[in-house]
């Protein structure tokens, strides 16, 4: 997990502060997985909260080999310069193939909450 403030993307005068953040799934298990949809939530400084829920990540649903990876970069815009993120992943087990495919197990991933802040915000 890796954040970054984007200062180009911002706007403090009308409480605008834009992060990135990249994020790296690994599958440690010996069947692959799919990412199928994700629920975050984010939360300023002010106690503001906005959900973010839909179909994977950046527009994919991707499938992540056994003990595969992977990446995604993606950004949120908070109304001050110090919030927080945290949510989770529905994934979906692809195999084995004689299940049929509304049969196959699910599970969620926890996301624990990381910061977003700009670079002097947290002195």
């Amino acid at each position: 997990m890796k954040t970054a403030f984007l200062p180009a993307h911002s706007n403090p005068q009308y409480d605008q502060y834009t992060f990135a953040y990249s994020i790296t799934i690994s599958n440690g298990s010996d069947l692959p997985v799919q990412l199928m949809s994700r629920h975050w939530v984010i939360t300023d400084a002010g106690g503001r909260v906005q959900e973010v829920k839909g179909d994977g990540v950046v527009g994919e649903q991707p499938v992540i080999a056994p003990n595969g990876s992977f990446h995604y970069s993606s950004g949120a815009t908070l109304e001050t310069p110090v919030g927080y993120m945290e949510g989770r992943y529905f994934m979906v087990v692809r195999e084995p193939p004689e299940i049929s495919p509304q049969d196959l197990p699910t599970f969620e991933v926890p996301i624990p909450a990381f910061s977003l802040h700009t670079p002097t915000a947290l002195n």
